[in-house]
């Protein structure tokens, strides 16, 4: 496989219909990640309402790979649990580098990123969105034990 066989239709699209959700005025947490690899770069907030997501924002600079994860994100993100979106990045990673199946149910699109397995100097931007996700619903349970 070459490298320009992961720009598959379905990442295309996805990259190219990434939402337009603006960060969030007081969010419950915020989070950034940046891959040193590729530069990309992506900073979410995540309000959390009766232990789903209320409500998500972003801003995203990424490559395509990146933006179509963030995208597929985005479109299905709000009334997800913190449980379900750690489950997400737990296979996106198996899929990623053990070749273990993708997500499924509301998540079941990230199968298309499937082909980027094969290409490891990619997986860092792939997983951007889904490592500050879970840094955001860090914050959001340590302040919960906090309070």
């Amino acid at each position: 496989m070459s490298f320009g066989d992961i720009y598959n239709q379905k990442i295309l699209e996805y990259a190219g219909n990434l939402p337009d959700l603006p960060r969030l005025d007081a969010p419950d947490a915020s989070a950034r990640r940046h891959s040193r690899v590729c530069g990309s770069t992506i900073e979410i907030d995540l309000s959390v309402r009766e232990g789903v997501v209320a409500a998500y924002g972003h801003e995203v600079a990424t490559c395509a790979l990146g933006q179509t994860a963030a995208s597929i994100m985005a479109h299905h993100i709000l009334g997800a649990a913190a449980d379900e979106l750690r489950l997400v990045r737990t296979e996106m990673l198996s899929m990623l580098k053990e070749d273990g199946p993708p997500p499924s149910g509301r998540f079941a699109d990230l199968k298309y990123l499937q082909p980027v397995k094969d290409f490891p100097q990619r997986h860092a931007s792939v997983m951007l969105v889904f490592d500050a996700i879970c840094d955001a619903l860090d914050q959001i349970e340590l302040q919960a034990k906090s309070a």
